[in-house]
């Protein structure tokens, strides 16, 4: 039997229920009908946050950054690749911590590149400094 999911969409941030046995069918928004998984990050602001950390069932990584730091453009293309491998059962995300310093500081961010996860709204697992692809993919799988 499957188990019925709260997915955010990542273009209209709308949040879909799916059956879990769903998400490897290439599913579809029921609002603006784009595709649920596309293997990239999502840019995120205060209100996409919501809809994806807080609503969505699915565990979401952060990459809390800045577009002047050069360890975070490093990591860039790593984290797009890991998205790649790790969707659809993990949603990964960035936060430009110039653009939203709001999440910046409530999630107390101190360094960047930081990476979050989170599950049901609350952070289980946070890590600092730029990782590469394979690095990115096993600390997600160690922490969901």
């Amino acid at each position: 039997m499957s188990q019925t999911l709260q997915v955010a969409c990542p273009h209209c941030h709308a949040v879909n229920r799916l059956p879990s046995t769903r998400l490897g069918d290439a599913p579809r928004c029921g609002g603006c009908h784009r595709a649920l998984f596309e293997g990239h990050p999502v840019a995120l602001d205060e209100a996409a946050f919501a809809a994806h950390a807080v609503k969505s069932d699915l565990p979401l990584v952060v990459d809390f950054w800045a577009p002047w730091c050069g360890p975070c453009r490093t990591m860039a293309p790593h984290f797009e690749a890991a998205a790649a491998r790790l969707e659809p059962q993990v949603r990964l995300a960035k936060i430009d911590t110039e653009a939203q310093p709001v999440l910046g500081s409530r999630f107390q961010i101190r360094s960047i590149p930081t990476l979050v996860l989170f599950r049901g709204g609350r952070e289980q697992a946070r890590q600092s400094g730029a990782m590469g692809t394979a690095d990115i993919v096993r600390w997600v799988q160690a922490h969901v």
